[in-house]
This record gives structure tokens, sequence and C-alpha cells, in this order.
């Protein structure tokens, strides 16, 4: 995918870069991306967003037009502009891989780098993990509530800009999704593209019949037939009718998609009509407003729906459209560091999370500590970039959507039927001793 721009950033990252040049601060640092609370009825995240931040840091560079237009903006010096040339990505990544579940407080992304570096990359890495996150994890809850149906990405249209609409399909395919209508996503990611007919090629005819049989004739591969811009049942009847001479000429209806009204009355009434024609191997396609409630009522209520297009509901995370979530300096020179803002307050020091797991396959609980810990379970976190190149065998997206799936099987029983459910999450006993040591040092009247 291409990359937007280093612009494409907050000035406060800019600013404390100069204080920091102006200062000789370049020691290294340590900081984490988390989420501090899950939003509401959720009880898992799913972790995404990874490949595009490496490809961010790996091309970390102010191009000369970038320079000459700072200098021109007359925002800072022209010397410390002149020394932003120079500025690459050295450091160090270790993220949990995408498709990972994640909890609470529990860092995803850690970068330790000189400090000039580590700080400049927050604004772009919170926009990068942020938005595929909130996607991937409401795609996964869709997953868990229609298992074994075909779910595609029908969004683009109501996305909040052009990169959010193809991430989505991006971050949707790897928490399950079979496809996307985005034809761009097909050509950056490979994903499979799906897509159909707009009630307007229907209206556009004088009858459904001829729009159906015109369509057919120019898309006789996985031909799927929009059947309710008029009537929906007389939409199937007509391709019941349609189909055998078609079928005469080689050329298959592969399903039916229904748009609009009572989609699972609809969809049993147009499986009748169907079936009577002996018309068996047509599937039935359904869209239009759906979410995971929806989604749960029609699988739950039977309805013979084989797929589903999803919209707004996906490409929104209309429910929870953002996560509280931070980028935060846990080290810097050797030292741990500690924010004890009200409600915002941090545990210090470099972190490892380590999962523990049922005798069923199921997760029991997830243990935060620090990094030179013992090892008190499976270590989430994973190298993913080395001395500012991206390690060997890094997971491409097929590998991602596989783990995706495999992590949804692990949530216990609960989570995956979209119930409440709390993992409980520990903190270890070096970072509650660090963080009590941190408090005594930072209290009002200490002195080191």
């Amino acid at each position: 995918m291409r990359e937007r721009g280093i612009l494409l950033t907050d000035l406060y990252e800019l600013s404390m870069l100069e204080a920091y040049a102006a200062h000789d601060m370049a020691e290294t640092a340590v900081f984490e991306f988390f989420v501090r609370k899950l939003p509401p009825r959720r009880g898992f995240l799913m972790a995404a967003g990874l490949a595009q931040a490496i490809e961010f840091l790996e091309a970390l560079r102010f191009a000369p037009d970038e320079l000459a237009w700072l200098k021109d903006s007359r925002l800072f010096s022209t010397a410390f502009v002149d020394g932003l040339a120079n500025l690459r990505f050295t450091g160090d990544v270790d993220a949990m891989p995408e498709g990972t579940i994640f909890f609470p407080d529990e860092p995803i992304l850690r970068v330790v780098a000189p400090l000039p570096q580590a700080q400049f990359v927050e604004t772009r890495l919170i926009n990068l993990l942020h938005f595929q996150t909130v996607i991937a994890s409401r795609a996964a809850r869709m997953v868990l509530a229609a298992p074994g149906k075909q779910l595609v990405d029908f969004g683009l249209r109501r996305a909040h800009g052009a990169e959010a609409g193809l991430l989505a399909a991006r971050a949707s395919y790897l928490a399950g999704f079979a496809g996307t209508a985005t034809v761009l996503a097909n050509r950056e990611f490979g994903i499979p593209v799906v897509g159909t007919m707009a009630h307007s090629f229907v209206q556009a005819h004088d009858d459904e019949a001829t729009a159906f049989e015109r369509f057919a004739r120019v898309h006789p591969r996985a031909l799927t037939l929009l059947i309710d811009t008029y009537d929906t049942e007389r939409g199937a009847t007509i391709v019941s009718r349609l189909a055998p001479r078609l079928a005469a000429e080689g050329i298959t209806i592969s399903a039916v998609r229904l748009d609009s009204g009572d989609l699972g009355a609809h969809a049993h009434a147009v499986r009748v009509i169907l079936d009577d024609a002996g018309l068996q191997g047509i599937r039935i396609l359904a869209s239009g407003g759906l979410d995971e409630d929806g989604l749960l009522s029609l699988c739950r209520g039977g309805a013979p729906i084989d797929g589903f297009g999803i919209g707004t509901s996906l490409t929104t995370s209309a429910d929870a459209p953002a996560l509280d979530c931070a980028y935060k300096i846990q080290e810097y020179a050797g030292r741990p560091r500690r924010k004890l803002s009200e409600g915002k307050a941090t545990w210090p020091g470099r972190k490892q999370v380590h999962r523990r797991y049922h005798d069923d396959g199921t997760i029991a609980t997830d243990i935060i500590a620090l990094d030179d810990e013992p090892a008190i379970g499976e270590p989430l976190l994973q190298p993913a970039m080395r001395n500012g190149r991206r390690v060997a065998g890094l997971p491409d997206l097929t590998d991602a959507r596989a783990h995706a799936a495999a992590s949804l099987t692990h949530l216990p029983k609960p989570l995956r039927h979209l119930e409440p459910h709390h993992i409980p999450i520990q903190i270890s006993a070096g970072i509650r001793h660090l963080a009590t040591a941190m408090d005594r040092m930072l209290a009002p009247g200490h002195h080191p």
C-alpha cells in the first residue's frame, strides 16, 4: 500500500523532536501501544495493522519537497529541518502477530529506538494500529455470529475516507471474512473480490427478466442476481424460469441476493421457490444494514441464508468506532518511566504478555510482566523488526488470517457466543514492585 507521506503526523511530534535535538536527548527509549479498556459489549480485541506499521517504519524519511515545505512554513529552525534529512528508523519492534486476541493494558506493540525516532512515529503508528484493530475486532464478532457463512465486506462507500475503506477490507479479511467488494484490495492485498449488481441496473431495463438475462450473458461466471428491486418472491420466480434456459447454454446462476425487508422471511420463501424448481444449488445471499446482532438472529432463527454482505456497521464499527488506546514511553536512558495522570496511569518498564490456557485449549489468563522476568506462559510479543529492518519469516496476510482463525478457537465458549465473560489479567509482582518504587521516587518532596 502506498505510504501517505511523513508529514501525516501531529505538529507536536516535530516540536518535541526539535526540543530533543536542542538538548541532545537521543538515548534509547521504549514505547508501548496498548488499549486501556474494552468498549461496551466487547469481551476481547484482535490485533491488526502491524504490516502497515512496519511498512511505515521501513520507509521513514523526509522527501526533499517535504523538507522544503517545512522550511517555508517557518514552524521550525532551518538547522533542525536540515537535520531531518537524516531521520531513519533504526530501532527494534516486538509485537503481537496480527490476528492475536488481546485484552486491556496489554502492549500489542513495543518500539525500542533512539528517543527522537520512537517519539516521532507515535501518531502514524496509532493511526494504523488503532483503525485496523477496531475493524478486525468488529469483523471477528461477525465471524463468530455467523459460523460457516460466507461474509463479504461491502463497506467502502460508507467508510470514512479512501484509506479507511481499503484497510477495512484488509482487516475484515484477516479476521475471517471471505472477500470484499473493494477492487483495489484485490490488487494491493490479494483479497478475493466479490460483487453482484445494483438495483439501478435492474431499473434501467423495462423488466427484470431482461436485466437478469443480459447481466448473465456478460458475467456468466460466479453469477449472482439481485432479486428484490420490486418484489423479492417475484424476482425469485423469474430466476427459477430463467435458470434452465441459461443452463442449456452453459451459464449457471450461482446465487441470488436479498437486500431489503424481512430477510429471514424472504429467504425462506425464496428457498421454497428455488427448491421447487429443482434449483437447490443456487445459494441465497443477504445484505442491508446487518451487524452481529442481526447475523445472530438470522442464523439462530434458521434462515436459509448462505452468506452475508456487511457494509456500514463493519467499516465504521458503528457501535464502538474508537478505542481508548495509547502509545506511551515506558523507559528512557535505561531508567523506567511512569505516567501518573489521574485515570491514565501507566505500568512502568519494558513488558511482555504471557498467556496461559485451560486443558481444553481456551484462554485461562494473561500475565503482564517485565520483559526480563522468567516466562510464565506463552509469550505473545514476538520480534517484528531489528535494527530498522523486518525480521525474516514475518507472517503475511494469509498466515495472519490463519492465526486469527486459530485465535478465535481459543476464546472461552461465552466469548465465542458473544456473551459477557471476563478473562482475568494479572500484573506481575515485578511490575507492581517497580511501580511502588517509582511512586515513592515521584512523590512530592522526594529528593533522590
